[in-house]
């Protein structure tokens, strides 16, 4: 039962292709009816770290080096968090038609609209890195230890995936799971170190970095894009395994819920 969903996706033809237009699809529709089209893509995190910038390094003195791209590379890894599950929470409603209607399964609908978010995300990565590398003045350059990246992205998707599963599902038998998430979220996000330098942070909340799984992500990011180290492998073998569970749980929720959304959405 656990992996019935898994295997039917599987077994199903020209998957990709098909999750790939999807995601192709969603992200052109998100930004190309904006005049502003992709920019906004990029102009959000832009704004986001102007304002953190200001209050942070400015009015609040912080002694972070390097804060700006300090600040953007937390906020990139955080955004997509956010918007791929509290954009996913009604998914099983919003895109009934696709697996009513054609022979996607649920799955696939999710993966896609990650995808379509992880467009984004490699936009902005990009631009980090061309502001790291050739802008900031604290930069260290480029090292061997950025490819680490990767797999942190994959964490990241991993998680992702498996909390928006989890929230989706439940949303069919308790609407206020949108409302709750959006409140837990924005706690989350002062309990994370985003703006913090992690002495602060681990001397504040000793120990949380492995209790909060998006926090671990960016500790690790910032080592392996900024510091020229390794990541932490303790706390990236607990980020994977956060992951992985939370995917699993996803699919459980989702083969028990998931048939009933058609009748209860």
């Amino acid at each position: 039962m656990l992996l019935k969903i898994v295997k039917d996706w599987v077994s199903s033809n020209n998957k990709l292709e098909r999750i790939w237009l999807l995601a192709k699809i969603e992200f052109k529709l998100r930004y190309y009816e904006n005049k502003l089209g992709l920019l906004w893509a990029l102009l959000k995190p832009i704004m986001d770290i102007c304002i953190y910038y200001v209050v942070f390094k400015i009015v609040m003195k912080s002694d972070v080096p390097a804060f700006a791209s300090f600040l953007f590379i937390g906020l990139i890894i955080w955004n997509f968090f956010v918007e791929s599950t509290s954009g996913t929470i009604q998914i099983l409603n919003t895109k009934k038609y696709l697996y009513e209607y054609s022979n996607m399964n649920k799955l696939e609908i999710y993966i896609s609209t990650l995808m379509s978010n992880a467009i984004g995300f490699f936009f902005n990565f990009l631009m980090f890195l061309l502001f790291y590398n050739f802008l900031e003045k604290d930069s260290v350059g480029i090292s061997i230890q950025n490819i680490w990246i990767v797999v942190i992205f994959l964490n990241l998707f991993i998680l992702s995936l498996g909390v928006s599963l989890i929230l989706s599902n439940i949303y069919i038998i308790a609407k206020d799971i949108s409302q709750i998430w959006l409140v837990f979220t924005s706690f989350l996000f002062f309990l994370s170190p985003i703006f913090y330098s992690l002495k602060v942070f681990k001397e504040a909340l000793p120990s949380f970095d492995y209790g909060n799984p998006v926090a671990g992500l960016i500790i690790n990011a910032r080592k392996i894009m900024m510091e020229k180290s390794s990541p932490d492998f303790t706390l990236l073998v607990w980020d994977l395994a956060y992951a992985l569970f939370l995917f699993l749980l996803g699919l459980v929720v989702l083969n028990k819920l998931g048939s009933k959304a058609a009748e209860k959405l």
